[in-house]
């Protein structure tokens, strides 16, 4: 009797492993959703983060985030061919004169430095003024290609801004940001402001941290990742055995960047 219980029990199994549904992609290829749905990336799924120097789109990541204004339709195209996902990466909280739509924001917008070269923050409270403006960025993106967007510098708020923008501003703002996503058919990711995660979890599709490990702030990303969603997350600095294990367990989207996201990165073992 155990035998023939055996011998019914393989198929149920072989027919279970095959209906199971799969553990979410580290490298290789992401799954495309539904018809219809937007792209909702998995906490645990490999990326890529490359703002600088020429695109390297051998790297085995099932997805890509990468500068929006930077990377041409066809490098998006000959990613997609390939079965990544791409996020298109665009500043919508500062000013950058880099851009070549700098001069379409009014002086008024721009307020003080926010630590970077050429950029400054914006008065988020002007929605009026800023909503066409990012508008422009988003269709960039949408028509480049893009699977989904990250919206940068997300969190004026809790920054000298040089305007007095408040946590209610901030919340607006955001969920505006993420509204104009979800018009165009892409996915958005929540950067940094851990302060309003609770608030924002539901108004996202998945987040992007830097270096939660060293400042002790991962265990703030759980909103994300009991909802299923993504944690893209980056370490600049310590050493990849200390701190991956966590990271594993956390079930964070991990890699070790150099300061200025050129192609080099690491993963955790």
């Amino acid at each position: 009797m155990r035998k023939i219980a055996l011998l019914l029990a393989v198929p149920l199994l072989l027919l279970a492993a095959c209906t199971a549904e799969p553990e979410p992609e580290r490298d290789g290829l992401s799954p495309d959703p539904p018809p219809g749905q937007r792209w909702q990336p998995k906490p645990g799924v490999g990326w890529q983060w490359q703002l600088t120097g020429k695109l390297d789109t051998s790297v085995k990541a099932a997805v890509y985030d990468v500068d929006g204004f930077n990377t041409t339709k066809e490098q998006v195209a000959t990613l997609k061919k390939a079965g990544r996902k791409t996020i298109c990466y665009i500043s919508t909280g500062a000013w950058e004169d880099f851009r070549p739509d700098s001069g379409a924001f009014p002086k008024t917008l721009l307020g003080e430095g926010n630590g970077w070269d050429g950029e400054r923050w914006l008065d988020i409270r002007r929605l009026a003024e800023l909503e066409p403006l990012m508008g422009k960025r988003f269709d960039m993106c949408k028509v480049k290609g893009f699977d989904a967007v990250e919206p940068d510098n997300m969190d004026g708020y809790a920054n000298r801004s040089g305007f007095p923008l408040t946590a209610d501003d901030q919340l607006t703002y955001n969920r505006l940001i993420a509204r104009m996503a979800h018009e165009r058919g892409m996915s958005v990711g929540l950067k940094n402001d851990l302060d309003q995660i609770p608030e924002l979890v539901g108004d996202f599709d998945f987040a992007v941290n830097e270096q939660c490990m060293e400042y002790e702030e991962c265990d703030r990303y759980v909103p994300f990742i009991d909802a299923g969603k993504a944690v893209f997350h980056v370490e600049y600095e310590g050493k990849l055995n200390r701190w991956c294990p966590r990271a594993r367990a956390a079930k964070l989207s991990s890699l070790q960047k150099r300061y200025d996201l050129d192609a080099w990165r690491q993963t955790c073992p």
